[in-house]
C-alpha cells in the first residue's frame, strides 16, 4: 500500500500518536520506509530557554524528546530512518515532504512543547495546505 511515509515530531502528546499511527500503518504495508522529521527552531527556543542553559543541554532535552518516538518503530521493526533539520517547522516540513516523494505525510495536531505559541494549529495547518502527498493529521 504505502512504500514511503513522512511523520513531522515536535515532542508533543500529538507528535507521539503521530508516530504510533505511523507505526500501525507501516506494519500493514510491507517494505514501508518511515522517515521521521524532526524540526528545530533554535531562534524561537533560545527565547524560552533561560541564558545559562547551554546548546548541549538543548541537544540532550531534543533526545529524550525523540525516545518514545522512536520506540514506537523500534518495538515493531519498522524500517525508519531519524531526520532533524533547524528552522521554521511549518516551511521545512513542507519543503522536505514536497522534496521526498512520499505516499503519506503524518503530522500531530498540535506542538506543546516551547514553541507552543506559534504551533497551536499552524503547522500542521501549513502542512495539509501545502503538501502534495496525502496527509494525516493525528489529534
Amino acid at each position: 500500500m504505502y512504500k514511503r511515509i513522512l511523520v513531522a515530531v515536535d515532542g508533543s502528546e500529538n507528535s507521539k500518536r503521530a508516530a504510533e499511527q505511523a507505526s500501525k500503518i507501516a506494519v500493514s504495508s510491507p517494505g514501508v520506509h518511515v522517515e521521521v522529521l524532526y524540526v528545530t527552531d533554535f531562534d524561537k527556543s533560545r527565547k524560552d530557554v533561560p541564558p545559562k542553559i547551554e546548546d548541549e543541554n538543548l541537544h540532550v532535552d531534543n533526545k529524550n524528546i525523540l525516545g518514545h518516538i522512536k520506540g514506537a518503530f523500534e518495538k515493531n521493526r519498522i524500517d525508519y530512518e531519524l531526520i532533524t533539520k533547524k528552522g521554521d517547522p511549518g516551511s521545512t516540513i513542507v519543503s522536505f515532504a514536497n522534496r521526498g516523494g512520499f505516499d503519506l505525510v503524518i503530522i500531530g495536531s498540535r506542538g506543546l512543547n516551547s514553541f507552543q505559541e506559534m504551533m497551536i494549529g499552524s503547522v500542521s495547518l501549513k502542512v495539509a495546505r501545502r503538501v502534495k502527498a496525502p496527509v494525516m493529521i493525528i489529534k
